[in-house]
């Protein structure tokens, strides 16, 4: 893949830094409380500027994890099978405290995960980003309904243990002590998933040999 240009790489400075100013402000005054306008002023944009990079005013906020949209896609043709592919990358996201799986104590992530998960707003647009990933996995097993079906299970326990762990985090619990819990609920999860899901914890070359409980 060929390095991006000069201009594309300028576009994404400006992206980056009108989201982080726009996070910077929500996070100290509150979502509801900080206007397009105020965050282009502080930005030294105008709104229309502002708006030709974020269509609406929660991009600003979701733009921080747009490139994980479709990280679960890119990530199934990696094997041995589907779900190990998936499995592996969520545990080693653990181990190195990726902020995507919730196991974060810098108080830059806790902050934007609070902001997150406490603006319904927010919330709303995570869900569409979700539908995404979803849509992008569906598409990477196969795009039938029984893919469908299966990346709609797989995008729903990555995000619910994501959240479970944030939960413990923001309570104040310490990551160190977190992360072996984490890592065996994050286990018992595909486990769970391969149980119901056959066909994807199987090698490509047996799959053909797997039947799907009636």
């Amino acid at each position: 893949m060929s390095e991006p240009g000069l201009r594309e790489r300028k576009k994404q400075r400006t992206i980056q830094l009108l989201s982080d100013i726009a996070i910077g402000l929500f996070v100290e005054k509150g979502f509801d409380a900080v206007s397009v306008a105020e965050v282009a002023a502080a930005a030294e944009v105008s709104k229309p500027t502002l708006f030709r990079y974020f269509p609406a005013k929660e991009d600003l906020v979701l733009h921080r994890i747009a490139d994980h949209e479709g990280e679960a896609a890119r990530v199934v043709g990696e094997g041995p099978t589907p779900l190990a592919a998936l499995r592996r990358h969520f545990l080693a996201g653990l181990e190195r405290c990726d902020p995507v799986t919730g196991l974060s104590d810098r108080p830059d992530v806790l902050a934007f995960h609070a902001l997150l998960y406490g603006t319904p707003a927010l919330t709303a647009r995570l869900h569409t980003h979700l539908e995404r990933s979803e849509a992008a996995l569906a598409d990477a097993l196969g795009g039938d309904l029984d893919a469908r079906l299966a990346a709609g299970q797989i995008i729903a326990v990555q995000r619910v243990l994501a959240l479970e762990n944030w939960r413990r985090v923001s309570a104040g619990e310490r990551v160190a002590d977190v992360r072996e819990e984490a890592s065996a609920a994050a286990e018992r999860a595909f486990a769970m998933l391969a149980a119901g899901l056959p066909r994807l914890a199987a090698r490509r070359d047996d799959r053909a040999e797997v039947t799907e409980p009636k």
